[in-house]
Formats: structure tokens, C-alpha cells, sequence
């Protein structure tokens, strides 16, 4: 992963980066973009010379933009104006993305940063290392790319937290990036298990334990049995705790873990299959924010909860119609084998109810295609009774970067989940985002008025780059998970 490191002035070689904002109000319309001030400045001649760049460049200041000015014998030999936009930290974090792709050829940059700005720093550093993330399995490997970066920053001893909390979530959602781009021919239940337990091996502080078949149904998770009945790699379930002495809040998160989505029974097209090594983006995204607050010490305990299955075709697969007993009793009947993800999140969220009995309940589900037709490709749908608890975790999520918007759970609609068979229908027609949240909302017991439902099957994907996302698994979740957690 990319190097990043404060330092208290300039050592630079080769290439210098100085930011850029838009020209203000009182500059008027027409007016150059303006450089912004950094501690300390810029050597007066690099100034000077990016000054009467400027005009000449016709630049606008925003935030991505970027052009590469040559100074042939000179120190820097480049130059890089790098437009920030307002200079918050979504301009910064655009910035660091569109910064990480132009110099992926160079080996050292060195970026100057305005006085006592953490803002400024932490979208930077989270626009650098998430924009150069790269997923390739080719013989040759990934490309090497800019390697080291250089924050001239005044006074690094005071930003340094700073840089290590963006330098973890980045490393959190580069992680969950990984799990969920790796193809469906390695990546099976069993594997994921793997991955977690290499990435906690030597930490005593974090309690993993991970139930096999047998043990699932010994204790009655009917749900994700029946999910993963048709595969010939059985079904887990993942259950990692973070402890620490001072914390005072517990915090259960359950992401959904379908490691392959063939639709079951309910087969679904190619076209809508190609992309499932996907629909176990809910899980990466808790395993990722987990393991970040045990790296950040964040003083909450959070129990994770990662129901693992993979959907497949076969003579053991549980069928259109059949109805599934959940942990703890509830049945559900089941018509569509494709609209799985609920029937694992179900016995997970029951489970977490009844045993371990936290102050608040929040899964993350790449479960409804309805998400992405109703708010489109960049925002989550986020479900929950409480109000409060929604503004939080909405304004986290904005404040990372990431976005989603609050949906409604109507009383109206609960009589679609009626069954003449069982206690309820886990996959009726209408409004399926919706009805498939209140169908999740049935199995939150006391915790009903403490619980968050995210449906983030549309943002966890990119179809192209896009500022700090890159094609493919976005890793949505863990930066808002990690900063409502920090909020506890």
C-alpha cells in the first residue's frame, strides 16, 4: 500500500504538489484560480511561477483537477497544481484519488498542506489510497504505482492521528475491496473463514468463532442452512468480538455473507449472475469496519456477525415454497430461492437478539436490485424506526464520503408479509427494498426500536473510476461504519 508521511518542510527531488481552490465571490467569475496558503509556503520562485501559471492555464480550482507544469533543471523538476475544490475534506479526498491516478508512474511526490488542517489531511490521504487501489490477478501482477508520498504539514506530531485513522479506514476498505472483487472460484464460505482468521491471528483481544454445519444445525439456523443446502461447500457462520475494558456500548453488526448468488432454484439470467461474487460485500464491509476499531482502539464493543452461504443449484437445494424455521422458531415461507440474503440475516439478527443482547443492532445487505432503481448507483437505502439513531449514522456515512438515504417503513405494507403456511412471507412482490427491511424488522425482537437496516447492493459496485472509488468492489460501509463507531 501506498507510503504516506508528514513531514515538517519540503524534501523533495523531483515533483512538488501545490493546491489549488476556485477564484471567491469577491474575485469574480472570470477570475483565475487562486493558490491556496500552505505552511510552510512554497519557495518564493515555485511560487512566483505557479502564480503566473495560473491565468495562463485557464484553471478553475475544482476539486480533481490537475495539470503537470515541467521545469527542466530546476528544483522541483515538476511542478503539479492539484484543484481542492472548497477545501473541505470531500475536495481533499477527490484531490488525493485524481492525484494517486495522474502520478501512478512516479515513485515520490511531495504534496503541501494548509496550516492545522486534519480535514484537509485525512481526505488526502483517504483520496491517495483509495484511488490507487488495483485488483488484478494476472500473471504479472498489478502494475507498480506511486509508492511514497511526502505531506509537508507544519506540525506533524498534532496531525499524526489523524493520518492514522485515515491511514486504517483506507486500509479497512482496501480489505473489504479485496474480499468482495475475489472471484467465486476461490472464494467460498470456508475461505472467507480463512481470510478472517489470518487477519486476526496474534490478537488476543479479538474472540473469533465460526460455526460449522453441524454446529448450525444443532442450534436451529434454519435460514442459512437452507441457503446453503444446494452447495457442495457448506455454510458458516462468523462470529468475531471486539472487547475493550472501557467500552460502555455493544454494538452487533451482521453483514450478509453470499460468497456466490446463482438465484437457487429461482436461477437468474447471466447477465445478472456475472457480477455475484459480490452479494458478500455486506460482510466484508463489517469484518473491515470491526477490524478498524480494534486497530483504532475505538472504546465500543462490537460483536460481528457474518452469515457465509453460497446459493447454488442442485438436488439439496431448498426450494420455491418449501418454509424455513429460523433461530429461535419464527417460519417463513419462501417463494423466490433469489431473494436468499434475508433468510441468512434473519437467523443472524435473531441469534444476536436473544444471546447476546447488545444496545444496538445494525446490518449492512447487498440485498434488493430495488435499491439501485429507486436511489441509483452511489446511495444505500437506510431503514430504522429511530430517529436519532438514523441521523447519526446518515450523517456519519456523509462525512466519510459514502451516502444513502433513509426510507420508510410503513405500517401499510406489513400485511404483504401474511402467509397462509408459515409467520410470514420472506419474499412477497411489492415495494421489495421495503418489504424486504420489514421482514428483517420481525426478527429484531426487543431491539426493534435500535436497529438499522442498509440495503447497499447499488453502492457497492462501480462500474467505472470514479474520485476516490475504482472499477469494481467499492468496499461501501466500512468508512461510515468506522466513523459512527468512533462516535460511541
Amino acid at each position: 500500500m501506498l507510503a504516506i508521511r508528514l513531514v515538517s518542510g519540503p524534501e523533495w527531488l523531483d515533483t512538488l504538489v501545490l493546491p489549488i481552490r476556485p477564484a471567491g465571490p469577491a474575485e469574480g467569475p472570470d477570475a483565475p484560480a487562486a493558490l491556496v496558503p500552505t505552511t510552510p509556503p512554497a519557495p518564493g520562485d515555485v511560487l512566483a511561477e505557479a502564480g503566473a501559471l495560473l491565468p495562463a492555464a485557464r484553471l478553475t480550482g475544482r476539486a480533481g483537477e490537475l495539470r503537470e507544469h515541467l521545469r527542466p533543471g530546476g528544483t522541483p523538476q515538476r511542478l503539479i497544481l492539484l484543484g481542492v475544490g472548497a477545501g473541505d475534506e470531500p475536495g481533499w479526498r477527490a484531490a488525493g484519488a485524481a492525484l494517486a491516478r495522474a502520478a501512478k508512474d512516479e515513485t515520490q511526490i511531495t504534496v503541501m498542506l494548509p496550516a492545522g488542517d486534519p480535514a484537509a489531511l485525512r481526505g488526502l490521504a483517504e483520496g491517495l489510497l483509495l484511488g490507487s487501489y488495483r485488483f488484478r490477478m494476472t500473471e504479472a501482477g498489478a502494475k507498480p504505482a506511486l509508492t511514497e508520498v511526502d505531506v509537508v504539514a507544519g506540525d506533524p506530531d498534532a496531525l499524526a492521528p489523524t493520518l492514522t485513522a485515515a491511514r486504517t479506514t483506507a486500509e479497512m476498505t482496501r480489505l473489504a475491496r479485496d474480499l468482495t472483487n475475489t472471484p467465486s472460484s476461490l472464494k467460498n464460505p470456508q475461505w472467507f473463514v480463512e481470510q478472517v482468521a489470518a487477519a486476526v491471528a496474534g490478537q488476543a483481544d479479538l474472540r473469533l468463532r465460526v460455526r460449522q454445519p453441524e454446529e448450525l444445525a444443532a442450534e436451529g439456523f434454519g435460514g442459512i442452512l437452507a441457503v446453503g443446502g444446494g452447495s457442495a461447500s457448506g455454510p458458516r457462520l462468523v462470529e468475531l468480538d471486539w472487547h475493550p475494558a472501557d467500552a460502555r456500548t455493544h454494538v452487533v453488526l451482521v453483514g450478509k455473507g453470499i460468497t456466490f448468488d446463482s438465484g437457487g432454484i429461482s436461477i437468474k439470467p447471466v447477465p445478472a449472475m456475472k457480477l455475484m461474487r459480490k452479494d458478500m460485500a455486506g460482510a466484508a464491509a463489517v469484518l473491515g469496519a470491526t477490524l478498524g476499531a480494534a486497530a483504532l482502539r475505538l472504546p465500543v464493543r462490537i460483536t460481528t456477525l457474518t452469515p457465509l452461504a453460497e446459493n447454488m443449484v442442485s438436488g439439496s437445494a431448498f426450494r420455491p415454497g418449501d418454509i424455513v424455521r429460523h433461530y429461535g422458531g419464527l417460519t417463513s415461507e419462501t417463494t423466490n430461492s433469489d431473494a436468499e440474503g434475508r433468510l441468512v440475516l434473519a437467523d443472524a439478527m435473531a441469534y444476536a437478539v436473544r444471546e447476546l443482547a447488545p444496545d444496538l443492532l445494525v446490518d449492512l445487505a447487498t440485498l434488493t436490485g430495488a435499491n439501485a432503481v429507486a436511489l441509483g448507483k452511489r446511495h444505500g437505502a437506510l431503514y430504522s424506526e429511530n430517529d436519532q439513531l438514523a441521523a447519526d449514522l446518515l450523517t456519519a456515512i456523509d462525512a466519510a464520503g459514502e451516502h444513502a438515504w433513509r426510507m420508510p417503513l410503513p405500517a401499510d405494507y406489513v400485511e404483504y408479509l401474511g402467509s397462509d403456511l408459515a409467520d410470514l412471507h420472506s419474499s412477497p412482490e411489492p415495494a421489495k427494498s421495503v418489504t424486504a427491511a420489514l421482514f428483517l424488522r420481525e426478527f429484531t425482537g426487543d431491539l426493534r426500536d435500535r436497529w438499522v437496516h442498509v440495503d447497499m447492493s447499488a453502492p457497492s459496485w462501480a462500474e467505472e473510476d470514479d474520485a476516490e472509488l475504482t472499477r469494481g468492489a467499492t468496499g461501501w460501509g466500512v468508512r461510515g461504519l468506522l466513523r459512527w463507531l468512533a462516535t460511541l
